[in-house]
C-alpha cells in the first residue's frame, strides 16, 4: 500500500529536520571551544612587590588642646549692676590697663562718699577728743581732776579713733567698689569673646570680655599612666596643627607629677611660641612621639597580609619561572601608616609577597607574578 504525504506533513518533517540540524551545529560549534583542562592547573596572574628592610621604632599619638599661656574672664568682683558701656570686640588688641568695660555704679559711689563724709566728722571728733583727754591729764597731775574723769575721757578718745579706723575701712571698701565699676585689661593681650552687651545686669563673678595671651601657647595632652616614662621634659616631640595644618617640632616642657585620681592619665605641657599669634586656642593639635628603640624588621604592604592577633599571614613568591605561592606566618613586629613591619627571622628582606591577587590564592597554587616597586616610605606618605 503506498503512503502519500500532504503538503503540511511535508513542511512539518523539513520544519522538525531543519531545527535538528542547526542544534547539531550549534552542540558542535560549542564542544570544539570548550576548555578540557581544569584551571586549577593554569597560573594565577597576580602582583607582588619585594619586601624591604626597615627598621621599626614604635610611637605614640595623642590629641591635644591648644591653650594661651594666660587668660582672664573680666568681670565685676565685688558689685551687682547694670553694664553701661562695653569698649571692645572679639579680635580687639589690648594693652595692660586699658578700659574693657564700665557699670553704672552711682550707687556705689554715693555710698562711698556717704562713708566718707561720716569719716571726715569722725576724724574731727577724734582729734577733739584726743585734745580733750590730752588736757584732763595735765589738770590730773594737779589733783585738780579725778582719776576717773581723765580715764573716761581717755577712753572716749580711743573709742573715737576704732570708729574712724572703721569708716576709713568702710571707705576703701567702698572705694574698691567704685574702683571695680570700670573693668581694665590685666595685661597686654587680645579679646577672645565678649559674652555681655550694654544693658545686661551683672553680678560678681560674671564674665563680660575673655582676654588671652597668645605670644606663649600652651599644648595640653592628657596621656594613659603606662606612657607616663616616655613624656618626660625635654622629650621631642611632632606637632600637627588642625586648624592650620602645621606641622611643628617642639619639646615636652612640664609633666604633672601624678596621674588624675578618676582617669588615671598624666598632665603634660608643650610650650610653643607664637610672637606672631598665628595660632589659634582651644583648637586641637595631634602631638607624636617615639618611644623605645629601633628594632630589626621587613616591611611589606598593610594590604598583602592578614593579621591575626601577633601573627600575620603572607604569600611568599617561590621558583622561577612557573612560580608557586606558599602560605607564610610571621611574627608582627609593628604596623605604622600603610606598612606592616614583620620579623626578619620569619621574613627576610628582599623576599616576593603577593599584593594583588593574594584573596583568591591557596597555599601551593601556580602564579604568574608582575612584581612592582614600592617601599615602605611611599605608603608612610600617603
Amino acid at each position: 500500500m503506498k503512503v502519500r504525504f500532504g503538503w503540511p506533513t511535508m513542511i512539518l518533517l523539513g520544519a522538525v529536520g531543519g531545527v535538528l540540524a542547526v542544534g547539531a551545529l550549534l552542540y558542535a560549534r560549542n564542544t570544539a571551544r570548550s576548555n578540557h583542562e581544569a584551571l586549577a592547573e593554569h597560573a594565577k596572574r597576580v602582583g607582588a612587590i619585594a619586601a624591604a628592610a626597615a627598621p621599626f621604632q614604635p610611637t605614640r599619638r595623642y590629641v591635644g588642646t591648644i591653650e594661651p599661656w594666660v587668660e582672664a574672664r573680666v568681670g565685676p568682683q565685688l558689685v551687682s549692676a547694670y553694664v553701661d558701656t562695653v569698649l571692645v570686640r572679639p579680635g580687639a588688641v589690648v594693652k595692660r590697663g586699658d578700659v574693657v568695660a564700665t557699670l553704672d555704679c552711682r550707687n556705689a559711689s554715693t555710698v562711698s562718699r556717704q562713708v566718707e563724709a561720716e569719716a571726715r566728722a569722725v576724724d574731727a571728733m577724734s582729734t577733739a577728743a584726743a585734745h580733750e583727754s590730752a588736757r584732763v591729764s595735765q589738770l590730773l597731775a594737779g589733783n585738780y581732776v579725778s582719776q576717773d574723769e581723765a580715764e573716761l575721757k581717755q577712753a572716749d578718745a580711743a573709742s573715737k579713733q576704732a570708729q574712724l579706723a572703721g569708716l576709713r575701712a568702710q571707705m576703701a571698701n567702698a572705694s574698691l567698689e567704685v574702683n571695680d565699676c570700670v573693668l581694665k585689661a590685666p595685661f597686654d593681650g587680645e579679646v577672645a569673646e565678649r559674652a555681655i552687651d550694654p544693658g545686661a545686669f551683672v553680678r560678681p563673678g560674671s564674665a563680660i570680655a575673655t582676654v588671652i595671651d597668645r605670644h606663649l601657647v600652651r599644648i595640653v595632652v592628657d596621656v594613659p599612666e603606662e606612657d607616663f616614662g616616655a613624656v618626660a621634659p625635654e622629650t621631642p616631640v611632632r606637632l600637627h596643627l588642625l586648624s592650620t595644618g602645621r606641622d611643628l617640632v617642639a619639646k615636652v616642657s612640664r609633666r604633672a607629677p601624678s596621674a588624675d585620681r578618676m582617669t588615671r592619665t598624666a598632665h603634660v605641657e608643650i610650650d610653643v611660641d607664637d610672637t606672631d599669634r598665628s595660632i589659634p586656642v582651644w583648637t586641637t593639635a595631634e602631638v607624636t612621639l617615639d618611644v623605645g628603640t629601633p628594632q630589626p624588621a621587613t616591611a611589606v604592604p598593610l594590604s598583602a597580609a592578614s593579621v591575626h592577633g601577633e601573627k600575620a599571614s603572607v604569600f611568599v613568591v617561590t621558583g622561577q619561572g612557573a612560580t608557586t605561592a606558599h602560605l607564610a606566618i610571621v611574627k608582627v613586629v609593628g604596623e605604622h601608616g600603610g606598612s606592616l613591619y614583620l620579623d626578619p627571622t620569619g621574613l627576610a628582606a628582599g623576599t616576593q609577597i603577593v599584593t594583588a591577587g593574594r584573596t583568591v590564592l591557596s597555599d601551593g597554587d601556580a602564579i604568574a607574578a608582575t612584581v612592582d616597586k614600592w617601599s615602605p616610605d611611599e605608603v608612610v606618605k600617603q
